[in-house]
């Protein structure tokens, strides 16, 4: 089962959509902080992350980006930063 890393970033402007968006996201991600966060996914996660944003995000006042990065690349990290992992097994609870 092959995962790549994707950076989900948001910019919610109501209060309840942001707490279900940020609730939804740690659901899929293995770090991250505030409204960024890394998650590896299948291509099925991925449609399944896809799908779920649609659902909570208000296409008229909000953002969300994801960006795809390659996994031949090498994150830098500066201050207190921590490489993003792939961990050997995910819990869907």
């Amino acid at each position: 089962m092959d995962r790549s890393l994707y950076i989900v970033a948001y910019d919610i402007t109501d209060a309840a959509r942001l707490a279900r968006m940020r609730g939804f996201l740690k659901g899929f991600s293995t770090g991250g902080q505030k409204s960024v966060f890394e998650c590896f996914l299948t291509d099925g996660e991925l449609q399944m992350v896809l799908d779920g944003i649609w659902r909570i995000v208000n296409e008229d006042t909000d953002r969300v980006h994801v960006f795809s990065l390659d996994g031949r690349s090498r994150a830098h990290t500066l201050g207190i930063g921590v490489q993003p992992r792939d961990p050997s097994f995910f819990y869907f609870g």
